[in-house]
């Protein structure tokens, strides 16, 4: 449950309150007693900063019931299609509020998810972009995998690869979410379909529990010499965000107080350094991954901590990270 009383213990100034910007990740749902639908995103949004657009992704949610299995996430499709449709009707503010969507098909079906894809876009034709398979996967029994339920390797077996090619056939990108152990798979994906678009989610996901847990130097490390191996692969894009969850283990969910923007800076700011600094602004979105990361910060409290993380960059560098890179990678504009 997200705890608003607690973070609302923590208020700043917002930096540079005119700045442009698109969130490429949040989600929308009303599940098992958590309601995070468009009202409560707006009243996030609306804290300061000058969201003008977002990206939603899938999170399985409200799935189509009476279809069958494969069929079952067109209804996130069709659910999200209605919210930026109320969003782009100028009632609900000046944010268009799902302006691209990302959903999920299981690219283990190989070349028969085509159909699932193409129902995917008849739902949502000029705002469908592309889909979301997460694959986060550990052998630890402490560390939870994603809710796509995948198995190890997942991404370089013969099915999902066949049902990766029709992402380029059919003009739509791949966000991948994996954890960064996995991060090799990307590497090898990206080469086999250098002309299909993958958008790395959080980093690609260094871990801060069970065997990671008190290993942060190390997970670094680890983690700079996988990511390393992405710098040739035009194709990938990076969203810089989503490491206040508890699977990074930060714990800010366990202290008197959320995380301010100077603190997330002194303990999360060097992956965004090295990855503005490897791949440039062109290749790299700041995300804000609302709700889940809201079990840590606020957002106006997170958008503060990426404007400060950027204040040496260039007007251009920042108005790519900001806005650009993902209105352009997501067909936008």
């Amino acid at each position: 449950m997200i705890k608003n009383d607690w973070l609302g213990l923590i208020t700043e100034e917002i930096v540079d309150p005119e700045r442009e910007i698109c969130d490429p990740h949040h989600h929308l749902w009303h599940r098992n007693g958590s309601k995070y639908l468009l009202e409560e995103f707006l009243l996030d949004i609306r804290t300061g900063h000058n969201i003008t657009s977002t990206i939603y992704v899938e999170c399985e949610s409200m799935y189509s019931k009476d279809v069958a299995k494969e069929l079952a996430p067109v209804g996130e499709t069709e659910f999200v299609q209605g919210v930026a449709a109320m969003s782009a009707s100028g009632g609900f503010g000046d944010c268009r509020v799902a302006k691209g969507i990302v959903g999920f098909a299981d690219l283990s079906l190989g070349s028969a998810v085509q159909t699932v894809l193409e129902s995917h876009v008849d739902a949502a034709p000029k705002r469908f972009k592309g889909i979301r398979h997460a694959t986060g996967w550990h052998e630890s029994p402490r560390i939870k995998n994603s809710h796509s339920n995948p198995k190890k390797g997942e991404m370089l077996t013969d099915s999902f690869l066949e049902g990766f090619a029709i992402l380029g056939r059919l003009n739509l990108s791949f966000d991948a979410w994996c954890y960064h152990e996995q991060i090799s798979e990307i590497v090898q994906l990206a080469s086999i379909y250098p002309e299909t678009k993958i958008i790395l989610d959080h980093f690609g996901g260094p871990l801060g529990v069970g065997p990671y847990e008190g290993k942060g130097d190390q997970v670094f490390g680890d983690w700079k010499e996988a990511i390393s191996e992405l710098a040739f692969s035009n194709n990938v894009y990076f969203k810089l965000g989503g490491i206040s969850m508890k699977v990074n283990g930060y714990d800010w969910h366990k202290k008197a107080y959320p995380a301010t923007s100077d603190q997330l800076v002194d303990l999360t700011g060097r992956y965004y350094e090295f990855c503005i600094n490897l791949f440039g602004s062109k290749r790299c979105m700041f995300e804000s991954n609302f709700p889940v990361d809201k079990v840590s910060v606020s957002y106006h409290i997170l958008w503060n901590a990426f404007k400060k993380l950027s204040r040496h960059l260039t007007e251009e560098e920042k108005k790519d990270l900001f806005y650009q890179t993902a209105a352009t990678v997501y067909k936008l504009d």
